[in-house]
């Protein structure tokens, strides 16, 4: 169950603090194809099962954004922002991919609230906040994916 935000004070609350983890993600060869598709990422290391198994990790693996693409279907499990006018996506910080999503492994991502500071905008004014993330895959000693993703949230 997501944590519901309803105040923009709430978030200035938060810093430092981890606010959960989504559910576990199942990272398959179709939606590994589709996103080769929508980007025009061939790279055989995604998309050739047959010529990957003898590659460097014995499999596919998931491209290292669509791992980051990830992020805003999951954040959303984890966090939900009631009573705001609007909320967007203002960007990435420090984006690092340590280990492979090897096809047919799950992920899931962890949410802490880096920091968060109040902006201009809205009728009520607004609040930026920096999510730091880390998408783990399941039973791997490293994380596939570590970053800050900066949202606004305007109420």
């Amino acid at each position: 169950m997501p944590r519901i935000i309803s105040d923009l004070t709430e978030f200035l609350d938060l810093v430092g603090q981890q606010i959960g983890t989504s559910d576990w993600q199942e990272i398959d060869q179709k939606r590994i194809d589709l996103f080769a598709e929508a980007t025009g990422d061939h790279q055989w290391i995604h998309v050739d099962p047959e010529r990957a198994a003898a590659g460097p990790f014995g499999s596919t693996i998931a491209h290292g954004y669509l791992t980051l693409s990830l992020a805003p279907a999951l954040l959303q499990q984890v966090i939900t922002v009631e009573g705001m006018s609007f909320g967007v996506n203002y960007g990435c910080n420090k984006v690092r991919f340590p280990a492979p999503v090897p096809v047919g492994s799950r992920v899931r991502m962890g949410v802490t609230v880096g920091s968060s500071e109040k902006v201009s905008g809205g009728t009520q004014g607004g609040v930026q906040v920096v999510f730091d993330l880390v998408i783990e895959v399941e039973g791997a000693p490293k994380p596939a994916c570590v970053c800050q993703v900066v949202y606004r949230y305007y109420f």
